[in-house]
């Protein structure tokens, strides 16, 4: 069974639904690249995939050892190579809660860095992930 439907709107725009819930993304091209910027581009998507795979796989852990991770957030950057035109680069800022003691940092930073998201990646896509205790 499908996943999502991706319909191409034109004016290089895109509009996908995820089947089973109905919810709906759009995606614009970015404006370096012949589009006007007003939505996540695809590449936007899976840098922001990533950040998003970290903290669920995290928040997981964190539910089967008591840690509340509210506040939690992630600053995600990309960096686009141009030949081809890529993603090289994909810096992941996690901000965390200053009350997770030693023990529990150590085991929720091992399962993000083996979220799915981040082993599908292509290995010349260099992942920058820091962890900051902040929050």
């Amino acid at each position: 069974m499908a996943t999502a439907k991706v319909v191409y709107q034109g004016q290089l725009r895109t509009q996908a639904t995820h089947l089973a819930s109905g919810n709906e993304i759009t995606t614009d091209a970015p404006v370096d690249n012949h589009g006007k910027g007003q939505a996540f581009s695809p590449t936007d998507l899976v840098t922001s995939a990533l950040g998003s795979c970290l903290m669920t796989i995290m928040g997981i852990k964190a539910e089967s050892l008591g840690v509340d991770l509210t506040g939690m957030h992630a600053e995600v950057t990309k960096i686009m190579a141009t030949s081809p035109r890529r993603i090289a680069e994909i810096h992941v800022s996690m901000h965390m809660p200053s009350t997770i003691d030693a023990t529990h940092r150590q085991q929720l930073e091992a399962v993000a860095l083996a979220c799915p998201v981040s082993q599908s990646l292509h290995p010349e896509t260099k992942q920058h992930i820091q962890f900051h205790y902040d929050t």
